[in-house]
């Protein structure tokens, strides 16, 4: 299977955006008091679509390996001004 191609500067866009997420956490270490362990995080940049569809496409591809997926609906101008990401976990009914 061929890797699809990756617009130049959207991977390190989202390395970018990881760092920033990781920094929020570890200044707010209390959001993962309700967050499942172990559990693999999906950013959702809503003001990068290409960020965006990367990480969609990666969960896609290589699944969470059996880990509860927490999604992070984040404005990247939102972080600059240490405005919290909407932080959530799916639930099966």
């Amino acid at each position: 299977m061929a890797k699809p191609k990756v617009k130049e500067g959207v991977v390190e866009r989202n390395v970018k955006l990881t760092g920033d997420i990781i920094r929020y956490i570890l200044n707010n270490p209390k959001v993962l008091d309700v967050l499942p362990d172990k559990f693999e995080l999906v950013l959702l940049p809503e003001d990068d679509p290409e960020v965006r569809q990367l990480n969609l496409d990666l969960l896609d591809r290589f699944g969470s390996e059996g880990k509860p997926i927490v999604f992070a609906r984040i404005k990247v101008s939102d972080l600059a001004s240490k405005a919290p990401p909407s932080i959530f976990v799916p639930v099966a009914v």
